[in-house]
């Protein structure tokens, strides 16, 4: 789940003389439709610069009658772009930007606000937009200003620059106030920087660039508001007694903690993998290892007991102990989360009251560790602890096992079950909690494919509403499969649209977000079920532009029916992959999109190989594989995890789209007994295909069914 990556620095600039104002605030009328003329204010901020690229805040105030569906539009007077937006959609042309809503802020009552924001380039200088037009209309700085002749931003002057919080982010993030709950709850959201500087050896070692402040920026102008930085100590200290932490490698650790703290991030640092590398062996090494634990926590502790408590110290990443029980292991955690507490407040200044965050063994959410994590937090009777779990989901859904494909119910089971559990041990009883790792464990996008992107997207929608409303912090794993670290964008806009909405609302989903039509032949209507989530379904896009409801669809409770004529025009010449793609908009949160996908039934052929090599030569057609089953002839699971005929996707099986073909992994066949083994692939438009392998020894053939 690495990405590579180029350094990058960003310097903070001073404002640029005639360039970047501070704020630019402009009165503008705003008319919309049959809408009595309103007016307007607009706040412009340029809170971050470096060279070559700025991020921007703009705030929308309403003071006039309210407003639905708006487009902003200025022009850059020294040749800007802008290059990634949130909370809006941009189009430009030569230096004019037409920002336009998100399908949840298109309303702004009387006297409501709304933000967005955006990173840009620029050259030479970065001087501000002179000002703005809403929906065709210039300001004029009162409620009765009239359309620009052009539709360009007017040429009224800005006022004078006023320093303001960024808009396009959440307010800056509210300082430690003593209480815990409190200061959990101002961490959310939060964000890991993974593979980094848990790495082993160094901070690249595993395909990540070095961290930039740059970085760090763009992670608090997304709406994040603490960033978790796993720590592996273990290669980076000397011998036995004193454990001497090594000065550059500290050196740097407290580089990056200051810049996310000068970047008004909370941040939490740990021992990361060191927990399986040698705390492992506490059981059986008791002293030595609480020798190594102590030494480290208390470098650690001194060299940031001076800090500001916005850094927050967690003990152990996913504590794990060598051959010991369940219970043995919930006493070493518990012992080993003492010695910590304890070590931290000894060393004074801010530790002595510093938030302290404490895992369960395995940081597991079952209900046996959650207790003994709480008894543990009991006996400690420290007024600023936290607990921390980990969520990755139900296994099967998350590797895609054992025909795990879907957001069903079983998932949804698992992740309420697990936030409940986590509520009622600890947040119900006035300890917070934050959820220091979660994602999928297969959303990765080296593997594409493992989970299908709409049932990763209603994941996510159903974590974020799941976890706030039991006032659970959250903590996004990310190792590069999110943010593209060299870009600093993120790798699918669509997935952080989810992921920001649901901090705050629910987004409407549906039972997929493919529509299948025919590559020849008759189109018939299609139809699909919205999860509306508490919304109500508001319309149906195609590019922005409404389809027709009773022409182009129909909707009757939760089910949105496609008609053939509409069908027929999105698939356009009907060519194999997606066509095009509508967009279904709720009353709030993220609009879904659906996919009308062109395909035939998928087509196999025979082949030869071995079993360390070998593939199933696949016309996909347009499809996309779901997943495997393999069987012997007795119906019995063939290969690994014989619990279950269906395979683990990517460790077993993969497809390939550009080669045309289905690989079978070695790990397949290292489980395979000699014979003929049946094979059933599954596409996500509901075809199948059988297929028959034969193994002897390393020599495998493969016929079509």
């Amino acid at each position: 789940m690495s990405l590579q990556s180029i350094r990058r620095v960003r310097l903070r600039l001073g404002l640029l003389a005639g360039g970047v104002a501070a704020l630019l605030v402009a009165s503008m009328m705003v008319a919309v439709g049959a809408q009595a003329a309103a007016g307007c204010r607009v706040a412009y901020t340029v809170p971050s610069q470096w060279p070559g690229g700025f991020t921007a805040a703009v705030e929308v105030t309403n003071l006039g009658d309210p407003v639905d569906g708006w487009r902003l539009t200025w022009t850059f007077p020294s040749g800007q772009r802008v290059t990634q937006a949130w909370n809006a959609t941009t189009t430009s042309s030569g230096g004019q930007v037409t920002a336009t809503n998100a399908a949840w802020n298109a309303a702004i009552g009387t006297n409501a606000t709304v933000s967005f924001g955006f990173n840009g380039s620029w050259s030479g200088a970065n001087t501000a937009p002179a000002g703005f037009t809403l929906n065709g209309v210039a300001c004029t700085g009162d409620t009765g200003g009239t359309p620009s002749p052009t539709g360009s931003p007017s040429s009224t002057p800005p006022s004078t620059p006023t320093p303001t919080t960024s808009p396009s982010t959440p307010p800056t993030t509210p300082a430690p106030t003593g209480d815990p709950m409190a200061t959990v709850a101002a961490m959310q959201p939060g964000w890991n920087l993974g593979n980094t500087l848990d790495a082993i050896p160094d901070e690249t070692a595993w395909g990540n660039p070095l961290t930039t402040q740059a970085l760090l920026r763009l992670v608090r102008s997304q709406g994040y508001r603490s960033i978790r930085l796993p720590i592996t100590w273990s290669n980076h200290h000397g011998a036995a007694p004193d454990y001497t932490l090594d000065a550059v490698w500290l050196n740097r650790v407290r580089q990056i903690v200051d810049w996310a703290l000068a970047e008004d991030l909370y941040v939490m640092i740990n021992l990361h993998h060191d927990s399986w590398q040698w705390i492992n062996t506490y059981p059986a090494d008791r002293t030595g290892v609480t020798n190594r634990y102590r030494a480290l926590w208390s470098q650690i502790a001194t060299t940031f007991r001076d800090h500001p408590p916005r850094l927050v110290f967690e003990s152990i990443n996913e504590p794990q102990f060598t051959d010991v029980t369940d219970a043995q292991g919930d006493t070493a955690t518990r012992e080993l989360n003492a010695e910590f507490v304890h070590l931290v407040r000894a060393t004074g200044g801010t530790n002595a009251t510093r938030l302290l965050v404490l895992p369960t063994l395995h940081t597991s959410g079952e209900q046996a560790r959650l207790d003994a994590l709480a008894d543990g937090i009991d006996q400690l009777d420290d007024a600023n602890l936290a607990a921390t779990v980990h969520f990755y989901g139900w296994w099967p859904f998350s590797v895609n096992i054992a025909g795990g494909t879907r957001y069903n119910a079983d998932v949804e089971q698992d992740l309420v079950g697990t936030f409940d559990r986590v509520h009622d041990t600890f947040v119900a009883r006035g300890i917070p909690v934050v959820i220091g790792e979660w994602a999928l464990l297969a959303w990765d996008h080296t593997r594409p494919g493992i989970i299908e992107r709409g049932e990763f997207l209603k994941y996510l929608e159903a974590v974020g509403y799941h976890a706030r409303t039991r006032k659970l912090t959250t903590m996004l794993w990310d190792a590069g499969q999110f943010l593209d670290r060299t870009e600093l964008r993120w790798r699918d806009q669509g997935v952080y649209d989810m992921l920001r909405a649901s901090w705050s609302t629910r987004s409407g989903t549906a039972t997929t977000d493919q529509v299948y039509v025919p590559r020849t032949g008759t189109i018939t209507a299609r139809s699909l079920t919205l999860n509306l989530n508490g919304l109500t379904f508001r319309d149906l896009r195609q590019g922005g532009a409404p389809l027709t409801n009773g022409t182009d669809y129909t909707i009757a409770g939760t089910t949105l029916t496609l008609t053939p004529a509409a069908l027929t025009r999105l698939v356009g010449n009907r060519a194999y992959g997606v066509n095009s793609s509508i967009e279904a908009r709720f009353s709030q949160g993220t609009p879904w999109r659906i996919d009308i996908i062109s395909s035939a039934p998928p087509t196999q052929s025979n082949a030869t190989g071995t079993t360390s090599s070998f593939a199933v030569p696949t016309q996909f057609r347009g499809d996309q594989l779901a997943t495997m089953e393999a069987t012997y002839a007795d119906g019995s699971p063939a290969g690994p995890a014989n619990w279950t005929p269906f395979k683990a996707y990517w460790e077993n099986f993969q497809p390939d789209y550009t080669a045309n073909t289905i690989i079978l992994k070695p790990e397949f066949f290292a489980e395979v007994n000699d014979g003929t083994v049946t094979l059933t692939f599954h596409y996500w438009s509901g075809a199948r295909t059988t297929y028959r392998i034969t193994k002897a020894g390393a020599s495998v053939t493969g016929a079509v069914a």
